[in-house]
């Protein structure tokens, strides 16, 4: 469950690995395997995460072979970016296929609410309830313009709370499951709670999207006799970044948007001058001034090319919510890009060139690209697996 090409060989990365652990599924069900040896690996890769937990929360985003998890910690793990809220979705993921049996979770799974008691604690916005970034180091989105290079924690992503939303979603399946339903209350109220946030602060009705927000905003104090905001202080709690980004059509995929927001977001998706591309979305609106195609890695670029993942959770979102013949074209298009790229190279790469489909960098890159895999069994009509 590495990403795969030589720069990821030996690397277990946080949303990687559970992405990688859902095409792996669809490869074993497809030629009807035995998932008995894999079922150790998948398992491990989550228990290995929880080994470099301890009881203040802080989870590594990625695991090195040999790594010393002493190595593995900042200075002040309250004040740089964790694990993204996705190991809970890998293990309730796990969990449901096994039938609900959670019982190899059991030991560890305090140490999975002490991560999440960790991003409730440090890394929510108490006047918004939005979960922000830290930094703009190791987002997973990596040069999103709306945190990078921005101040430090002023970045409430819209990517990161779609994660929360689904992550807590599996925090109370896997409490459940291990009969523990104080914490699956808590969780589903969570859960509500920050559906309620992100419709209310990221939802953009004039572009119909969902956006980033900005928390970077000074406090109302008049403690020190302040006098010239006094008559008529902010009444806001953040501003909504008007920055189309991918990331927004996530809150498609996490079942945040409202009937009608959805229909706002499919619309957004046909639009080809802005996401809609030759062989899937673009990362960024091309309509962005910072719009840009190159190969780079760290960080590596998401400011227009063509992504997997982002074509894969798009089209999730889409068919979610019903949007049938927008997700057929979605599906349609990756299983192309990939199709052709295997063809005229031998391998998959990182990203994509959104004109023509061309591979951008890093040849032998696997990892979440196999789920197009999963989107070819959809598109044929055959048994596909889902995520959690």
């Amino acid at each position: 469950m590495t990403p795969g090409s030589p720069s990821y060989g030996d690397v277990l990365w946080d949303w990687d690995s559970y992405f990688s652990n859902v095409a792996l599924k669809q490869i074993l069900e497809d030629v009807g395997t035995d998932c008995s040896e894999a079922c150790e690996y998948e398992r491990g890769c989550i228990l290995n995460f929880l080994s470099f937990t301890g009881s203040d929360g802080y989870m590594p985003i990625m695991i090195a072979r040999n790594s010393n998890p002493s190595d593995m910690r900042p200075k002040d793990i309250y004040k740089e970016n964790m694990h993204k809220p996705i190991l809970a979705q890998h293990a309730a993921f796990l969990v449901r296929h096994d039938g609900g049996d959670a019982e190899w979770l059991r030991n560890d799974f305090q140490k999975l609410q002490y991560h999440i008691n960790n991003y409730f604690v440090h890394h929510r916005h108490r006047l918004t309830g939005l979960f922000y970034w830290q930094t703009d180091r190791m987002i997973g989105v990596d040069n999103d313009p709306c945190t990078f290079y921005r101040p430090d924690g002023s970045s409430a992503s819209i990517y990161l709370n779609c994660l929360m939303v689904k992550e807590l979603e599996a925090m109370e399946y896997l409490s459940g499951s291990l009969g523990m339903k104080d914490a699956m209350e808590l969780y589903r109220s969570e859960h509500d709670k920050l559906i309620r946030a992100v419709r209310k602060h990221c939802y953009d009705e004039r572009d119909g999207f969902f956006h980033n927000v900005d928390i970077n905003l000074r406090e109302v104090d008049f403690s020190d006799g302040e006098f010239y905001h006094r008559g008529m202080p902010r009444h806001w709690d953040c501003l909504i970044q008007r920055i189309d980004v991918w990331s927004g059509f996530m809150a498609l995929w996490a079942g945040i948007a409202t009937e009608d927001q959805a229909a706002q977001v499919a619309e957004r998706y046909r639009d080809t001058n802005s996401f809609n591309c030759f062989r899937g979305i673009r990362t960024l609106s091309k309509q962005e001034k910072m719009y840009r195609v190159a190969a780079s890695n760290n960080p590596s670029c998401w400011l227009g090319p063509v992504w997997g993942i982002s074509n894969y959770l798009t089209f999730r979102g889409l068919l979610r919510y019903g949007y049938t013949d927008e997700a057929y074209e979605l599906c349609e298009k990756t299983i192309r890009l990939f199709g052709e790229d295997v063809i005229n190279t031998g391998v998959m790469h990182e990203y994509y060139s959104p004109d023509d489909g061309a591979p951008v960098i890093n040849p032998g890159f696997q990892n979440w690209n196999m789920l197009v895999l999963n989107m070819i069994c959809w598109y044929e009509g055959k048994k596909y697996i889902e995520e959690f």
